[in-house]
């Protein structure tokens, strides 16, 4: 078909007049076609051994890169293996296309090779989903699947092609006339409020515990750099700790007077104004609601969805807009109220500066507030001492935290797969970059997602180091991508905590049930996870003791090769009674 605009190749135009380089894709004769455009365009082809991988990589270069991420699957089962990474890119909130393909319209409903209504399956886990039946249609179709997913707020689409679109070079059998079925287009979101807004700084400029908050949504801003800027802005201005999770961890660096973390518990149980940006009010933190919260507590909300402005809880300011320009808005507010207070009460007192508040003794009781809970920091950082330098063999798991974290080179961007060793690294690792210093699958506790996100984080930032956080458990769903990464030469560090079981699980379920009842947990602590790496093309190492770490952690990241630091980890209470369900 050399030299014929068939469809594939359509596709790979469309692709390419976005700005996509790299396609993530496990190979299916339905989606074939597209390849062959790629090599004229010059997007790589980047493919992988299970098509939840390529998904996961998609989801990861828009976390990273702020741009839809794009894998390709195959028809049937190649789609139904990607429906777990597009839930959760949706739960994430996180920018990609899936392009899906199809058995031929021309045969549609006689039995055809992976033939299956895959739109009915792949709706309830994306922003949108539909099928493209004219080759004509297909530039218009890419373009509105970007535009979907990375407006407010981003998430996955799906664009199902079938294989005589693909091939096609006319119309084939249409199923309805023009775009009968396809999304509308998507609306950009209203600038905030100035009531709302105003309302805000004036519950803020009387706080006395005034707290923020800072979400994922806020990597979605054009100048992320910015965003952090006016995040360190407001929290000076309040004299207020900020604490952040998901794509917003290390908004503001490891050692800022207001970065706060381990505290976050007694901050929300004692605030009495909360600025939430961009987060939603999930297990992560409580629902909103007592004990988690003080009930008294204002909640002042910006986010792109309106549907989560009061979910859980009532907002006392609630704001459908992007966080980013909200919390521009009320900086410019602040200044505004800041010139009044100043002008009826005089300069604030010492240490105050022009803090944004109601008085001095409003100010002093801040800064007061910001001790305790630096205080608080300091507390639990010292229970865990014992445990970051323990030289217990088999490695304590926050010793194993702490090594990664001494070996982290500057810029390095982390990843997180696996439930109680990363809930533990996340404690002690800090991020050296923001955005995109610190990347987990988030609210859906999707596990799996280690080496796409690897994958799409070493080709995203060729020069940036790339270290994977896996627990034994969840390198088990994609520990094969070795072999795609060694083969395409695409390296990174994936470091194993290796104790043998489902930790997270097994613990809880051995004080529930008993030891003798405790079935499904358990997995070989003997695996040797350094030898499957060299099996596949891989490097590996093996570290049983304390002291070895380092070295192998420093080979590791300077040997230029898809590598894995396999470590056997020790017991430990440090996580007991942190929640599985």
């Amino acid at each position: 078909m050399k030299g014929l605009d068939f469809g594939g190749r359509r596709v790979a135009r469309a692709l390419a007049e976005h700005g996509v380089t790299h396609l993530f894709t496990l190979c299916g004769g339905h989606i074939q076609a597209i390849y062959d455009g790629c090599l004229d365009h010059g997007i790589r082809v980047v493919d992988v051994r299970d098509e939840a991988t390529a998904a996961f990589a998609a989801d990861g270069w828009g976390r990273l890169t702020g741009r839809a991420g794009v894998a390709a699957v195959t028809a049937g089962p190649g789609v139904t293996n990607a429906v777990t990474a597009l839930a959760t890119a949706l739960r994430a909130q996180s920018p990609m296309v899936l392009l899906a393909g199809q058995a031929p319209l021309a045969l549609a409903g006689q039995g055809a090779l992976q033939e299956m209504d895959a739109l009915s399956v792949v709706r309830p886990v994306c922003k949108a989903a539909w099928r493209v039946t004219d080759p004509a249609d297909i530039a218009a179709a890419v373009e509105l699947a970007f535009a979907l997913a990375e407006t407010a707020p981003p998430g996955p689409v799906a664009l199902e092609l079938p294989l005589d679109v693909l091939y096609g070079v006319a119309a084939p059998v249409r199923e309805a006339a023009g775009h009968e079925g396809w999304p509308a287009e998507p609306a950009p979101l209203p600038p905030p409020e100035a009531a709302a807004v105003r309302r805000a700084a004036e519950l803020l400029i009387e706080s006395r515990r005034p707290l923020v908050f800072a979400g994922s949504q806020l990597r979605w801003a054009t100048a992320p750099e910015r965003v952090a800027a006016d995040v360190a802005r407001l929290a000076e201005r309040l004299l207020a700790p900020v604490y952040a999770n998901g794509l917003a961890r290390g908004i503001l660096p490891a050692g800022h007077p207001h970065a706060f973390a381990a505290s976050r518990k007694k901050a929300l149980q004692e605030a009495d104004a909360v600025v939430l940006l961009g987060a939603p009010l999930d297990f992560r933190l409580g629902y909103g609601r007592a004990p988690a919260w003080n009930e008294r507590a204002a909640l002042i909300r910006a986010d792109m969805d309106p549907a989560e402005l009061h979910r859980n809880r009532e907002a006392q300011v609630a704001a459908a807009c992007e966080p980013a320009a909200f919390l521009r808005a009320l900086l410019e507010e602040l200044e505004v109220l800041v010139s009044v207070v100043r002008g009826r009460a005089g300069r604030l007192g010492p240490g105050a500066g022009a803090a944004a508040a109601a008085s001095e003794e409003v100010a002093a009781g801040r800064l007061a507030w910001l001790e305790a809970l630096r205080e608080e920091e300091e507390r639990r950082a010292a229970r865990m001492e014992e445990g970051l330098r323990s030289e217990e063999s088999p490695v304590h798991p926050l010793r194993f935290a702490a090594e990664i974290e001494r070996a982290l080179p500057d810029g390095a961007i982390v990843i997180g797969d696996g439930g109680d060793i990363v809930a533990t690294a996340a404690n002690v690792v800090r991020p050296r970059r923001w955005p995109g210093g610190w990347l987990d699958a988030g609210p859906l506790g999707t596990l799996g997602v280690g080496a796409g996100y690897a994958l799409a984080a070493r080709l995203a930032e060729a020069e940036a180091p790339v270290l994977a956080v896996f627990g034994d458990g969840a390198f088990g769903f994609s520990a094969m991508e070795l072999e795609a990464a060694a083969r395409q030469n695409i390296p990174f560090v994936a470091v194993v905590g290796t104790d043998g079981a489902w930790t997270q699980i097994r613990r809880e379920q051995v004080k529930i049930h008993g030891a003798e009842r405790a079935v499904a947990t358990s997995l070989s602590a003997d695996a040797r996870h350094d030898r499957l790496a060299e099996a596949l093309g891989a490097r590996g190492w093996r570290v049983e003791r304390p002291e070895e770490m380092a070295a192998a952690l420093e080979a590791a990241l300077a040997c230029g090769r898809p590598a894995v630091v396999d470590v056997r980890l020790g017991a430990s209470d440090f996580r007991e009674g942190a929640i599985s369900v």
